[in-house]
């Protein structure tokens, strides 16, 4: 008997979910508010915890094994409120060689005031950690998976009409993001939760850590800055520009501790998915740059940053453009590592030379991705993509330009590249 609510979607990580239940003592589940992980996690257990709840944190404070049951698999919500639950599980699962007892989830990193020091144990070998996210376009049910990334590394691809698909729509998904809740939703409501977000963000989330104090303007600010930024590899620098104002250079310095100390803060909160740079042979290795590129971890939290919803991303088509980029990568990373594999970028310093997102999967091989809002920019991304093709010691298993104002699937007979819908992706 889970305890799944009604109406839940399927999601990817589902499917690990149960087979690390299969593997290890327990589960741990880590990710943004909102994002599902208490959904998905009932949608495996028999018995559930709600550490939010004063009576159950009272209990685990004085000892965890109190609120421990004999339905198992089972959850523990927000354990990281009462930090000691972790070894307690751990030593739970060591008590004896059965599977799937308990699955955790939590929304934010151990804070400062003593959080860490209460874990004696990683937990290695008796808790796995899988990482969640807001949910991809193929989860929401707004993909229909005519195309498949581990399909298109064995060559296997159909071409042909996908589905109608409008610019707005796109808009609407970016400004919507992944956001379960959100998924029902009128059109005049679906900013309202990610604005949401935001505002509970800087009122309330960021003073859970009380090792100093912070401003909550200058949290906003940052946020802000990182909107501005998204899909790109703007340095700290940058932002230091935009939230702080510096004559010297004493505090030029504070503002870049300042910058830093915040960005730890978005990151504890598993606000931040930034995607790293490729590490590969090129013609230039020796300046490939390093810096990795910004994301929140949805679109749709920059856009309510920003004030944006789908007229103003319709009449802004820069902006537009790099928002549809994040959503794009977004899913990837999460299809990614579904795969096993990771998400990265590459650019080229000495020559330019950049690919959106590189899919780096288990077996070692690649795929490199360019990503255009609509298919006249189509011929760009090819071009781009042959380049680094021809620059690559090692080369990509395959190469796909994915766009976002699109209805069908393409194979493209000059250079074997795949052109394909956002809404056709699926792992």
């Amino acid at each position: 008997m889970s305890l799944t609510k009604e109406n839940y979607k399927h999601r990817l990580i589902d499917d690990v979910i149960s087979r690390y239940l299969r593997i290890f003592g327990a589960v741990s589940l880590e990710g943004p508010k909102w994002c599902g992980k208490t959904w998905t996690a009932l949608n495996h257990a028999n018995s559930v915890r709600y550490v939010t709840e004063k009576s159950v944190r009272n209990l685990a404070a004085v000892d965890p094994k109190y609120i421990f049951t004999q339905e198992r698999p089972q959850l523990i919500d927000e354990w990281q409120i009462v930090p000691e639950i972790w070894d307690a599980v751990r030593h739970e699962c060591d008590s004896d060689n059965e599977k799937g007892k308990f699955i955790l989830t939590g929304s934010t990193t151990l804070g400062n005031e003593g959080g860490e020091s209460k874990v004696y144990h990683t937990g290695t070998g008796r808790i796995a950690t899988l990482r969640m996210y807001p949910m991809s376009l193929y989860e929401s049910g707004d993909s229909n998976g005519a195309v498949s990334l581990s399909g298109m590394i064995s060559g296997e691809f159909q071409e042909g009409f996908v589905r109608k698909i409008r610019l707005d729509e796109i808009a609407r998904l970016i400004i919507r993001g992944g956001w379960p809740e959100n998924l029902e939703l009128g059109d005049d409501d679906i900013g309202v939760i990610p604005e949401s977000y935001i505002e509970a963000v800087v009122t309330k989330d960021m003073h859970e850590w009380h090792d100093r104090k912070r401003n909550p303007q200058k949290m906003r600010q940052l946020i802000r800055s990182l909107s501005r930024n998204e899909s790109s590899i703007a340095g700290d620098k940058t932002i230091v520009r935009d939230i702080e104002d510096y004559e010297t250079g004493d505090e030029l310095l504070e503002s870049r501790l300042t910058v830093t100390d915040y960005l730890s803060v978005l990151d504890s909160l598993y606000l931040t998915a930034n995607q790293e740079a490729f590490s590969i042979q090129y013609r230039s290795s020796a300046r490939v740059g390093k810096s990795a590129k910004r994301h929140l971890v949805d679109p749709s939290l920059s856009c309510a940053s920003l004030n944006l919803n789908v007229d103003k991303l319709m009449n802004d088509h820069e902006t537009f453009g790099l928002m549809f980029e994040a959503l794009v990568e977004r899913d990837l990373r999460i299809y990614a590592e579904y795969l096993g594999g990771r998400l990265y970028h590459f650019r080229d310093n000495s020559s330019g030379d950049e690919v959106d997102a590189i899919v780096e999967f288990k077996d070692g091989n690649y795929a490199a991705i360019e990503i255009k809002l609509s298919d006249g920019a189509t011929g760009e991304g090819l071009k781009s993509l042959v380049k680094f093709r021809n620059n690559a010691a090692k080369k990509p298993v395959f190469m796909a330009v994915i766009v976002g104002h699109l209805d069908t699937a393409i194979l493209d007979k000059d250079t074997g590249i795949y052109i394909f819908p956002i809404t056709a992706l699926r792992p």
